[in-house]
């Protein structure tokens, strides 16, 4: 990777994190933003589908179901404007998981950069196999 593809990943990644911080989740705040031809088309981040409460965990602090994740709110954000993912990079604070992974696949995103690795590394593995670009970038 070059210098200023590394620059670029890293003010992304940067603004990824940002976008996290609006995330009304106790648990985990994860971030995403889909950039195509060096434009940010889409943004997200994990929380509650529009209209309901921003409760994101229980009384026992689990996740309720509903919940959706940053990828998949940004991706669903993604298909309600003129835009395509077509050949985009998607920067998330979190990796993929495996359900996320297959919309990203579909979505026609072609490269992932991501911040922390999720617990389950099904999601990498299954868009590694898919011929989709991953590049981890702690920080």
């Amino acid at each position: 990777m070059d210098d200023k593809q590394l620059r670029y990943d890293q003010a992304y990644m940067r603004m990824a994190h940002e976008w996290a911080q609006l995330s009304h989740c106790e648990r985990k705040q994860v971030g995403a933003l889909i950039v195509k031809d060096q434009m940010i088309i889409a943004d997200g981040y994990n929380g509650t589908p529009s209209g309901f409460p921003n409760v994101c965990e229980n009384d026992e602090g689990e996740t309720h179901w509903y919940v959706l994740h940053a990828e998949a709110n940004a991706i669903t954000k993604l298909a309600k404007s003129s835009n395509s993912a077509q050949g985009a990079t998607l920067y998330i604070t979190l990796s993929p998981c495996r359900e996320c992974a297959k919309l990203i696949h579909q979505a026609g995103i072609v490269r992932v950069v991501y911040a922390n690795a999720y617990k389950d590394s099904s999601g990498l593995e299954f868009l590694n196999q898919a011929g989709v670009e991953i590049v981890a970038l702690p920080g």
